[in-house]
């Protein structure tokens, strides 16, 4: 279902907007949904990638030191456990 919605955007916008629209052989009302709706399905992954509550509830509990040299760190201790 289509539902008309109203915009204020700068005339020059609009116009470079329509011009564009126009080289695409599109409607400047399509190019705008598909727009919003890549904008919407990249906020939806982001929501999908958030940590799980256990996760989350230990981040932050451990603070490494600042010289701490993580890939050193774990080469070191990945030796350790298969060599």
């Amino acid at each position: 279902m289509n539902t008309k919605l109203t915009l204020t955007i700068e005339k020059e916008v609009i116009n470079r907007a329509k011009e564009y629209a126009k080289e695409k052989n599109r409607s400047l009302s399509d190019i705008i949904e598909n727009y919003l709706k890549a904008l919407t399905t990249e906020e939806q992954k982001k929501e999908e990638r958030k940590l799980n509550p256990v996760v989350k509830s230990l981040r932050g509990s451990f603070k490494a030191p600042k010289k701490l040299n993580y890939k050193k760190e774990l080469r070191d201790r990945l030796e350790d456990k298969y060599l």
